[in-house]
């Protein structure tokens, strides 16, 4: 599937969508997304949940190419949560073929166009192929200097934190850090997207009104974004609406508004 969808004559992927419209200048830099919605698109279209995932998959490289060409330097996507594991095993063992076959099949094309790829989660729990492609995407895409696609696979945010918490916990005991001059900034440290901004919003399609255990520490001051669209039906005209909303938002980060 991903193939078919990458499998089109070769572009630069800034100069396809008209995007006068947004105000480059007060672009979010770290935009998050949950692609919320799969199974239930598919069901409303009689077709088996995998389907949904595949519709999905393509709404995805939609959403690259934008976010590529508005300049918006981190696109974080919920893929596959540490709950997820619990879905029937049929459904699952497709989630994990589909992103072989990204990992696959779309790599040189997305390095072309300067895109870095990250993982974050627990990934060492997936396949040992799978495990060898996310390594080998990672270090193939280094060094690229475009849009960094954050890919959260086996992500749980409660257990990002706790990891975190254990690894400083282990730099106290060994001496290396004292418990007192552990700072925000320490935990941001040794979290999953260490190095990166937190996101400016949080996009969530499909129609529920919830975080879901995703980047519980770094949503802190996220404007969040709600649409029931699912997310196969996702289009690049929602993400522009939802960056005009976000563009018209007042934040303050629990200060006050500066007036003149």
């Amino acid at each position: 599937m991903w193939k078919k969808l990458f499998n089109r004559p070769q572009s630069n992927l800034r100069n396809t969508i008209n995007t006068n419209h947004i105000n480059k200048d007060a672009m979010p830099k770290h935009i998050a997304i949950i692609m919320d919605g799969n199974g239930r698109w598919a069901k409303k279209q009689g077709l088996p949940r995998t389907f949904g995932h595949q519709a999905g998959a393509e709404t995805l490289r939609t959403i690259v190419k934008l976010c590529s060409q508005l300049g918006v330097q981190v696109l974080t996507a919920y893929a596959f949560s540490t709950e997820n594991w619990k879905r029937p095993d049929e459904e699952v063992n497709f989630l994990m073929r589909l992103l072989s076959d990204y990992l696959d099949n779309e790599i040189d094309e997305l390095n072309e166009n300067q895109v870095r790829i990250r993982f974050i989660g627990n990934v060492s729990e997936l396949a040992d192929q799978l495990q060898q492609k996310i390594i080998h995407a990672q270090t193939v895409t280094n060094d690229n200097s475009g849009l960094i696609l954050n890919l959260a696979v086996n992500y749980g945010g409660r257990l990002e934190i706790t990891k975190a918490v254990q690894q400083i916990s282990d730099k106290v005991r060994c001496g290396e850090i004292d418990s007192s001059v552990i700072t925000e900034e320490i935990i941001s440290q040794h979290l999953y997207t260490t190095g990166l901004p937190d996101p400016d919003i949080l996009i969530r399609p499909g129609g529920d009104y919830r975080i879901s255990n995703f980047l519980l520490w770094q949503l802190a001051y996220t404007e969040l974004w709600f649409t029931d669209i699912c997310w196969p039906d996702f289009k690049a005209e929602h993400l522009m609406q939802a960056i005009q909303n976000y563009q018209q938002r007042d934040r303050r980060f629990g200060g006050l508004k500066h007036t003149k």
